[in-house]
């Protein structure tokens, strides 16, 4: 059976940090693309980060470029997104998916003073 759990989610100040974590199990984590989406109430689900099965490729949103980095611990089966810098307009429910085969249950990031 395919699994993602998020963790990692909170309350935080502007400028502050919060590092998420998505346990995979059920399915080659080694093999597969991983993605972070966030989804803000009344707004569209957004990729925000993408990492290659290596690592050895990342790519951002815009809105996060500078800010937020993804990788990755094959031993672990564990994706990571590590988010610096926090605004306000970054709080949203956060989801880990593997492409054509899961969506995590998300974790909820909420940035405010």
């Amino acid at each position: 059976q395919v699994q993602l759990v998020e963790s990692g989610g909170g309350l935080v100040q502007p400028g502050g940090s919060l590092r998420l974590s998505c346990a995979a199990s059920g399915f080659s984590f080694s093999s597969s693309a991983m993605n972070w989406y966030r989804q803000a109430p009344g707004k569209e689900r957004e990729l925000v980060a993408a990492i290659t099965k290596t690592g050895g490729t990342t790519t951002y949103a815009d809105s996060v470029k500078g800010r937020f980095t993804i990788s990755r611990d094959n031993a672990k089966n564990t994706v990571y997104l590590q988010m610096n810098s926090l605004k306000p307009e970054d709080t949203a429910a956060y989801y880990c998916y593997a492409p054509f085969r899961a969506w995590g249950q998300g974790t909820q990031v909420t940035v405010s003073s």
